[in-house]
């Protein structure tokens, strides 16, 4: 036979031997269930414990993920408690709150707090602005994000002035400072210390 009769029909052989070993589409089952029904610092109903508690109605700044997130807590404050000590006892309560462990469906959210146990509020010293509030620790010595949730929970509450900031300071004669709670702050606590003044003194 002839050679060029041969070629178109080799050619032709070939062609169909290479399309055979080409990838075909096929379907290939991708069901892997659902996707999860929590979402993250999103809690899906109330914390009945925490409904049930008598109390002044807060809330409190927790760490989720990497932001400070509100959450809904109540604090005790007695009938006829004049401001100047209903101030005190807010913070203190508030204080409380932060340091409580996230209750189970918080901690199921992914809810956090570094606030440390046993941190506790008093009300101003003679010749400090009327709306301080000095704490156990120095907020300088708190871990950024305690400092945050602390500063950002007490700035929004009643035991400030409701301007978003809250003056606070530490056992000893260190200077005090006002701090603000801002967005940035509350996005990245971690990172971003809160803005602060020096206090005059009188």
């Amino acid at each position: 036979m002839n050679a060029r009769r041969l070629l178109p029909a080799a050619l032709t052989a070939l062609g169909l031997l290479l399309a055979g070993c080409g990838i075909r589409p096929t379907e290939v089952p991708t069901d892997f269930g659902g996707a999860p029904s929590r979402v993250p610092c999103s809690l899906s109903q109330p914390d009945l414990t925490i409904q049930s508690s008598r109390g002044v109605p807060v809330q409190v700044f927790l760490l989720c993920g990497s932001s400070l997130v509100t959450v809904d807590r109540t604090v005790r404050v007695p009938e006829g408690t004049a401001d100047a000590r209903r101030r005190v006892i807010v913070a203190q309560g508030l204080l409380d709150q932060l340091a409580a462990p996230p209750s189970t469906g918080e901690k199921a959210a992914g809810y956090t707090t570094h606030v440390p146990d046993g941190l506790k509020a008093e009300g101003p010293r003679p010749g400090d602005p009327a709306d301080t509030l000095r704490l156990s620790s120095a907020p300088a010595g708190l871990a950024p994000y305690a400092l945050a949730q602390i500063v950002c929970t007490l700035s929004d509450s009643a035991a400030a002035e409701g301007d978003g900031s809250v003056v606070l300071g530490g056992p000893d004669d260190t200077a005090l400072r006002r701090y603000e709670c801002t967005g940035e702050l509350r996005s990245r606590p971690g990172t971003t210390l809160p803005p602060s003044t020096q206090v005059t003194t009188g």
